[in-house]
């Protein structure tokens, strides 16, 4: 397939930002689409970026990017992960949800990938609830696109995602086999593997979160929506394996995390929950309230799965 004179421009210089990674992680964004953005209306970029008590939050998103980490060429694995932060599809927490989280992938030799994508809004999408999901199957298409240049392993590109962007992740990982997006060289959109951290999984009565569900479905959807991003009632025998991080007192019930888990065991496929006694919500990678880093879980749970070498 002949590769557009845009993306060869683009693919030319992620290679010169991959030679100058020898010591330390790089960094490069991308538009996440190279031409229009699909399910879009013409509006201007009302995008804004600012810092809330130390965090970077970036609101009106409608022109999704991705954003490549780099892990030195000596640490580098081959594992990729996607990352979604959270922000209940109202914002996203850029920073200590995306681009900390993507630095401390980097020290493990793993390459990251920060994805902005966009949040629902009839203003800017015609059809709100599949925009987020559109830009999260069109970030594993690129990063599979792109494996060889990144030198990343095909079989290895997980997808992660903190409170709504868990529910995005783990959206991406029960809705593959549907190509919400053009994929006319049939890629595969399915994630290798899903990191989950206290995320919200469900829009289910009893469980699920009033303020994401409002902000993706819009006021009062319909009961069949409800059950469409309701993800564990999508989970099968080929969805991908989990590893999924919630604290016991989170405002975002902690039972998104193990029912989502135990749909996944009940079709075999291998999920593992840490639930902290404490910690709340929105923590990003350091729970103050316990000794325990769940990032070192997450690593040492790709060892086993095998996602990652020791």
């Amino acid at each position: 397939m002949r590769v557009p004179k845009v993306m060869r421009f683009k693919l030319s210089l992620s290679v010169l930002f991959l030679s100058a990674a020898s010591a330390v992680s790089a960094q490069i964004t991308f538009p996440l689409y190279n031409d229009s953005i699909p399910n879009s209306r013409p509006t201007p970029d009302m995008e804004k970026s600012e810092i809330v008590k130390g965090i970077r939050i970036t609101s009106k998103i409608s022109r999704p990017t991705i954003t490549i980490y780099l892990p030195s060429k000596v640490k580098a694995n081959g594992t990729a992960v996607i990352i979604c932060p959270g922000g209940g599809y109202w914002v996203e927490a850029a920073s200590h949800e995306g681009s900390d989280v993507a630095r401390k992938f980097n020290e493990e030799g793993i390459t990251a990938f920060v994805l902005k994508y966009r949040l629902p809004d009839d203003s800017t999408m015609v059809i709100r609830e599949i925009g987020p999901l559109q830009d999260a199957q069109r970030a594993i298409q690129f990063v599979r696109e792109n494996a060889r240049t990144y030198h990343i392993r095909k079989n290895k590109i997980g997808i992660m995602g903190f409170s709504a962007g868990g529910h995005l992740a783990s959206t991406a990982g029960t809705h593959f086999t549907k190509d919400y997006i053009e994929n006319p060289r049939h890629i595969s959109l399915r994630p290798d593997f899903m990191l989950l951290i206290y995320p919200v999984t469900t829009f289910s009565a009893s469980v699920g979160e009033p303020g994401t569900w409002d902000q993706l479905l819009g006021k009062n959807p319909s009961e069949a929506k409800i059950k469409e991003f309701s993800n564990e009632l999508h989970v099968t025998d080929q969805t991908p394996p989990a590893f999924l991080v919630q604290a016991k007192d989170d405002p975002v019930k902690y039972q998104n995390s193990t029912v989502f888990a135990a749909a996944l065991q009940q079709h075999g496929v291998p999920a593992e929950v840490y639930l902290y006694e404490k910690g709340g919500h929105g923590y990003g990678m350091n729970n103050k309230m316990s000794t325990v880093k769940w990032m070192d879980l997450v690593e040492a749970w790709l060892i086993k799965m095998k996602f990652m070498k020791p």
